[in-house]
């Protein structure tokens, strides 16, 4: 479905827009994070394989395959947060 894609589309780019705006944490940067630094490397696996997958013809198993990289790459920008307030918390 083209209108499902363009709405991807324009969330993946608005997303990076509201990024900034989501970030409470106490430290600055992800290196006081450990269990975020990995979820960052995640993300750089996950922007790969959604590339790779994008230059694949519509076929039944890329399809299944975007659609599960996509859900993870958006569940990334919900879990980051959850996870530096939990370790703030735990750090308290």
């Amino acid at each position: 479905n083209k209108l499902g894609g363009v709405i991807a589309l324009v969330m993946s780019i608005a997303i990076l827009f509201i990024l900034p705006i989501l970030h409470t944490n106490k430290s600055q940067g992800l290196q006081f994070y450990p269990i975020n630094q990995i979820l960052f490397w995640y993300m750089v696996i996950i922007i790969i394989l959604l590339t790779w997958i994008g230059t694949r013809p519509v076929e039944a198993p890329f399809i299944l395959t975007g659609q599960i990289l996509t859900v993870l790459y958006f569940s990334y920008y919900i879990l980051n947060p959850m996870i530096s307030k939990i370790w703030d918390n735990f750090l308290k």
